[in-house]
């Protein structure tokens, strides 16, 4: 059966008290960049560190009493796994969860510490799923999918009701997809209260199958790519939130890892917002795709659906994203093996007000001759400009760059 504004509305009075109502933040920034108010939804904020409580809590609060004896199980790259654990905790039943091998570790200590007993199946949230699949059958455990039950779907949408609340005027909801729970809730609920607003979402352009299951009419999978965007990297729509989207979402648009890592920059900068590469997905819609938000009459809103990011992974995303933008450039170039040649490459740099944040010098390898050095260079540009003009002043200095 189709999930109904009612279901979201009964699953809110279930989640009072345990979820949080996450704030929204306007951005002066990203609404200068498309000529449109755009507010961001703090969900990075919430309980858990994403909107995954939401669902996760409403599906296993339904369950009864003799099926919460043999406890939960759940597949998860992190987000669905610290959700599925804390409502476990809360609702006093065990968990299991199984998620695939080197998923972030940052991730798999919150949910050993939420209590859940953590099982590695596989290199993909599928293959984990796979895992859950049979352990549920062995055991008895309720299956707690993460994004294709109604119940999932229905706590999702409650994130909906919150934005219509705060954002009343808003005239289009960005909100980030993997499988599609969170897009499917809001999108129902969003436009069972104001059928006008439109509902835009947004998958990495590496996993990407929406696009093309609409196209098709029926759920399709895609040969997924590795993303930074872990948290949406799902191959397949669910059936139960595919319906949804149909007939609510306006549009699915894919964005590059060069706009992911750009969105997690700003956001970080500008906002003073950590969120991981996933939960930065609507906003990077909006660096890539302006024009797709250009006629918007009123606010959009950019959901951030999550935060749980790790720190190197994190420090790796921040200099992606500062490459993206023209702010970083590492390079290797060949001088001279006599005194002062270094010097005087570092002398050109200053010249052009770079900042040098790391250098190697190799005078060994089998490509060098015996009177080379290779030098490798990572330096902080203060945007593309910038930094053509100084790889042009490298260039007509006689140095021949290798980009790292």
């Amino acid at each position: 059966m189709p999930v109904t504004l009612d279901d979201v509305r009964a699953a809110e009075k279930l989640l009072a008290g345990v979820a949080v109502r996450t704030p929204v933040e306007p951005s002066r920034a990203l609404s200068a960049l498309i000529g449109r108010q755009v507010v961001l939804k703090c969900e990075n904020l919430q309980r858990a560190g994403s909107f995954k409580i939401r669902g996760a809590y409403v599906r296993i609060a339904r369950l009864s009493a003799e099926e919460r004896v043999h406890g939960v199980v759940a597949a998860s790259a992190g987000n669905h796994a610290q959700g599925v654990a804390l409502a476990a905790s809360l609702l006093g039943t065990t968990a299991t969860v199984f998620m695939p091998e080197g998923a972030p570790l940052p991730k798999l200590a919150a949910t050993r510490e939420y209590g859940a007993r953590i099982e590695l199946a596989g290199t993909s949230v599928e293959s984990a799923l796979v895992a859950a699949h049979a352990y549920a059958e062995r055991v008895g455990a309720v299956l707690i999918h993460p994004f294709d039950h109604p119940d999932i779907v229905a706590g999702q949408g409650t994130l909906g009701l919150e934005v219509l609340e705060q954002v009343p005027d808003a005239t289009t909801i960005v909100i980030p997809v993997g499988g599609g729970g969170l897009v499917a809730g809001v999108a129902l609920a969003a436009r069972a209260i104001n059928p006008s607003i439109r509902v835009i979402g947004v998958q990495s352009e590496r996993v990407a199958p929406y696009p093309q299951s609409l196209r098709a009419g029926r759920p399709m999978s895609v040969d997924a790519q590795r993303t930074m965007a872990d948290g949406i990297a799902v191959s397949r729509p669910g059936d139960v939130p595919y319906e949804e989207i149909a007939r609510y979402v306006d549009r699915v648009v894919t964005v590059t890892e060069e706009s992911l890592s750009q969105a997690l920059l700003m956001l970080l900068e500008r906002a003073k917002l950590v969120v991981e590469p996933a939960g930065a997905a609507g906003v990077a819609a909006l660096l890539e795709h302006p024009d797709v938000f250009a006629d918007d009459p009123g606010p959009v809103v950019s959901v951030l659906s999550g935060g749980n990011i790790d720190p190197l992974l994190l420090m790796n995303v921040v200099r992606h994203g500062l490459a993206a933008a023209g702010r970083f450039l590492s390079f290797r170039v060949r001088i001279s093996d006599r005194p002062g040649s270094l010097d005087e490459l570092l002398r050109i740099l200053a010249e052009m007000q770079v900042s040098v944040l790391d250098v190697v010098h190799e005078r060994t390898g089998s490509t060098l001759a015996i009177d080379e050095v290779e030098v490798t260079l990572s330096v902080e540009t203060r945007g593309p400009e910038h930094r053509f003009a100084v790889e042009q002043m490298l260039r007509d200095h006689g140095y021949v760059i290798t980009y790292t």
